[in-house]
């Protein structure tokens, strides 16, 4: 597993379909890489085949010192580094964090459109139990939707009901911080 508090770690802009390769190239040159993918079944005319596809198309994450991100953009396949202006932006590392959680908790995951606003939750159980999140009811069945503000990008897991509890009945804390018992 990946720490992602140690250093900071920013999003990377790359070309389409060239996630891997660009992950690859900066591993080389000894940066810390983040490609989070998740599995899924494609159809073609003769066949049905399961491939990991990157939760977000065209990003990775990578950590390194914002002083020498020259090497990073003239590596193939960069298109840029997500800044602000001339200030690159970090991504949150609680966000990055929960993403590599939830890819290793088991469940179903997949993209899911951006959301600013919603149900917040606070699952108190389960695999994922100390996250927050937006809670979704799709078909049937409830996600925890899971966002990575710096690209305006989600992610959705499914859960179970039984772990979810709103988070009005936890101190609100800076995200980084773990919410208190009731």
């Amino acid at each position: 597993m990946i720490s992602f508090d140690q250093d900071q770690w920013f999003a990377i802009h790359v070309r389409s379909r060239h996630e891997r390769l660009v992950a690859s190239l900066l591993s080389n040159k000894g940066y810390p890489c983040f490609l989070p993918t998740y599995r899924s079944t494609h159809c073609w005319s003769d066949r049905r085949k399961e491939i990991e596809i990157p939760l977000f198309p065209s990003y990775l994450f990578a950590s390194f010192d914002p002083n020498q991100h020259v090497s990073v953009i003239k590596s193939s396949g960069v298109v840029k580094v997500v800044s602000f202006g001339q200030q690159l932006a970090p991504v949150n590392p609680v966000e990055l964090d929960y993403v590599q959680t939830i890819l290793n908790s088991g469940q179903l995951v997949l993209p899911w459109p951006y959301l600013a606003a919603g149900d917040q939750v606070y699952l108190e159980a389960g695999p994922l139990r100390g996250m927050n999140g937006i809670i979704v009811r799709t078909k049937g069945s409830l996600r925890l939707v899971v966002s990575v503000s710096l690209l305006q990008r989600s992610v959705a897991v499914e859960i179970d009901r039984d772990w979810v509890r709103p988070s009005k009945h936890y101190i609100r804390l800076p995200s980084c911080a773990v919410p208190a018992a009731s």
